[in-house]
């Protein structure tokens, strides 16, 4: 792969399809117009992402060069200087913001509002998303809980501006989860950051000598065990069963369950819980149970 590419980790987008959970939730799946906004949003927060990760490793690039397996970043390695990483990661940012300005031709405003619902409402989330990275690739990312928590934030702000973007009314209890498990996957990849510095006795972050495994085992259960709930309460909600007009999505947290329990597995006894989208992309029981979990809400709400 180019050192462009494996610097702005194209394979690390797949987080960004939080942006379609308003529209999935929503049940407009169908509509063409909200598709196509989702999408745009999608891209935008690619390109933001990817600039994000441009920063990173230009801020991390000495400790990357000590790092047995860090050391072959590309900026690390030699691959690309910092001078056209800073260029890359201004670039994707502008493309970041082009594309989602394209949101205006969909909307066409005439208000302010309807401007706010046509591109600036999302722009404005994206760049708050981008800043706020930044502050943590900086500062934030050295101090145990807070690092985690900015990292499920950022997943709040995609569903966020994927609900602006396709003028879908978000269920609080869609953020609450969302939040939920994002931290519940932060906690089990600092698992593995705890694990690391056990074997080698070199910590992999700066503030990983602030977790132990009694620590995040514990964090791990609470979250993992009040996203389930969460979900259970979501799907018997009285508006979310009113607006899809049935009282059966409760079957589908079966999925849920046995998905964290996989996962926890995957965390605990395989102790490989380092990359979730490695997981989500390599591991065949985990795609099974969202794929079940997929078509049986599916089924459920279009059926």
């Amino acid at each position: 792969m180019s050192p462009l590419f494996r610097l702005i980790r194209p394979k690390q987008w797949i987080k960004n399809f939080f942006v379609f959970l308003p529209l999935f939730f929503g049940g407009s799946l169908l509509d063409t117009q909200r598709l196509i906004a989702a999408f745009l949003t999608f891209l935008a927060f690619c390109f933001a992402a990817s600039s994000i990760y441009c920063f990173n490793d230009l801020v991390d690039v000495e400790a990357d060069r000590r790092h047995p397996v860090k050391c072959k970043r590309p900026i690390a390695a030699g691959l690309i200087s910092k001078r056209q990483a800073y260029s890359l990661m201004a670039l994707l940012f502008v493309l970041s913001m082009l594309t989602i300005s394209l949101l205006a031709f969909w909307v066409r405003p005439s208000t302010p509002l309807a401007f706010w619902r046509g591109g600036g409402g999302e722009a404005a989330i994206i760049l708050f998303y981008w800043l706020l990275n930044l502050a943590y690739c900086a500062e934030l990312k050295d101090h145990a809980i807070v690092d985690v928590c900015i990292i499920a934030f950022g997943f709040v702000l995609r569903i966020l501006a994927g609900g602006l973007a396709t003028d879908t009314v978000l269920s609080q209890w869609i953020v609450l989860m969302t939040f939920l498990l994002t931290l519940f996957l932060s906690f089990a990849k600092r698992r593995d950051d705890v694990l690391r510095m056990q074997h080698t006795g070199e910590a992999p972050r700066r503030n990983t000598s602030r977790y132990n495994l009694t620590f995040v085992n514990q964090a791990i259960t609470i979250t993992g065990s009040v996203t389930l709930v969460c979900y259970i309460m979501y799907t018997v909600s009285p508006e979310v069963t009113a607006h899809f007009r049935t009282h059966h999505l409760y079957l589908t947290s079966i999925f849920v369950l046995v998905g964290l329990l996989r996962y926890i597995q995957i965390a605990v006894v395989d102790e490989q819980s380092g990359d979730p989208t490695k997981v989500i992309l390599r591991d065949r029981p985990t795609q099974l149970i969202v794929l079940g979990w997929l078509l049986a809400f599916l089924v459920i709400i279009y059926l």
